[in-house]
């Protein structure tokens, strides 16, 4: 149970960076397709319009027109991968903004403040994500000031949700697990993390250049050593079969701008795979883009339909395979949470998962 509702888990979190799902997806949308939590970018929301102004406008819930939870990611990601030139110091990070290229400084308080501003339900700790691919020495010490920096993001959220002022005084904080590809990090930062008692974690820093293989054995060598009562958040993943693989190794929060950048592109999900409405084949095709799904677009649309939208570049083609996309996700995620409550996850997925690899 969270301020502004209950999770049902496993869950996926619709992106909408800006405060808004790219491809003219409305809060309105959200709920007809069935999304829990709605996720923004503390970073991108600082840039423009302000999170100054979001507070004097009533925070993120009220900006936005949504009043289900919001995750809002604390901006380390976007410092590190969008800031061409930064100076990482003990007390945070000095960069420039990708918008207009003034400097901006960025440590753990300054990321608190920025999201008790926007008010969101559950607030990320501010890390670093080093490459998948860097030296362990690097990335030992990665972890340590990521460690460091998640107690100064605590102590300070504990002080900003003590003030009579603070739009969500009940906002949580989850922490984050780093460690890239090396299993000792990973399971010595779990441990020390888990000794904060949060109201729940994150593994981070994965999906950025490792394999699949890869990936799951750090989730399968992380994820015992968080508390077990607490939920597990795979930050920034993935595909379909990547989030079934993740959930029956105990991931319970995902997010991924898969659904909503592939739709962009005419690139939809199925139960058989993914089809790019663009392709010839699909010119005449009068069927929906799925038999049997509920979604704005399958209910009163042609994927000959959506194509010719998508030709003739109209938005309302892309808006199309966006709602379905985010309905497919969420429609997997209720059925995958169905599938555990009655005891068949296993047979759920490997169902699943074969008529994927038969689409491909």
């Amino acid at each position: 149970m969270t301020p502004h509702g209950a999770i049902e888990t496993p869950v996926f979190m619709n992106v909408g960076t800006v405060a808004a799902i790219k491809g003219a997806v409305s809060t309105m949308d959200l709920k007809e397709i069935g999304c829990q939590v709605e996720l923004s970018n503390t970073y991108h929301l600082h840039v423009r319009p302000g999170d100054e102004l979001i507070r004097e406008l009533g925070g993120l819930h009220k900006f936005m027109n949504w009043d289900r939870p919001i995750l809002t990611d604390s901006g380390g990601f976007q410092v590190f991968s969008l800031a061409t030139l930064r100076q990482i110091r003990e007390e945070g990070v000095t960069f420039r903004s990708h918008i207009d290229g003034r400097k901006i400084f960025m440590g753990p308080e300054e990321s608190m403040r920025i999201q008790s501003n926007l008010g969101s339900t559950i607030a990320m700790a501010f890390d670093e994500c080093p490459s998948s691919r860097a030296d362990r020495s690097y990335v030992k010490a990665s972890a340590d000031r990521t460690f460091r920096w998640l107690t100064r993001c605590k102590e300070e959220l504990e002080r900003l949700n003590g003030l009579p002022d603070t739009v969500n005084r009940e906002q949580m904080l989850f922490g984050i697990n780093q460690g890239a590809v090396y299993e000792e990090i990973r399971i010595e930062h779990a441990k020390r993390i888990s000794e904060l008692d949060l109201p729940g974690y994150a593994i981070g820093g994965l999906a950025v250049g490792e394999t699949h293989e890869e990936m799951y054995h750090i989730i399968e060598t992380t994820v015992p050593h968080l508390p077990e009562e607490k939920p597990v958040y795979l930050m920034g993943v993935g595909t379909p079969a990547n989030i079934l693989e993740a959930v029956e190794r105990g991931v319970d929060f995902f997010d991924c701008v898969y659904p909503s950048r592939n739709g962009r592109h005419g690139h939809v999900y199925t139960d058989d795979g993914k089809l790019n409405l663009l392709n010839q084949c699909f010119e005449k095709d009068a069927r929906p883009i799925m038999e049997g799904c509920g979604c704005p677009a399958c209910r009163d649309y042609s994927r000959a339909y959506i194509r010719h939208l998508l030709k003739a570049k109209e938005m309302l083609g892309l808006r199309l395979c966006v709602l379905h996309n985010l309905h497919y996700y969420n429609s997997m995620m209720g059925q995958i949470r169905e599938a555990i409550e009655e005891g068949r996850f296993s047979e759920y997925k490997k169902k699943k998962l074969s008529g994927y690899r038969a689409g491909e």
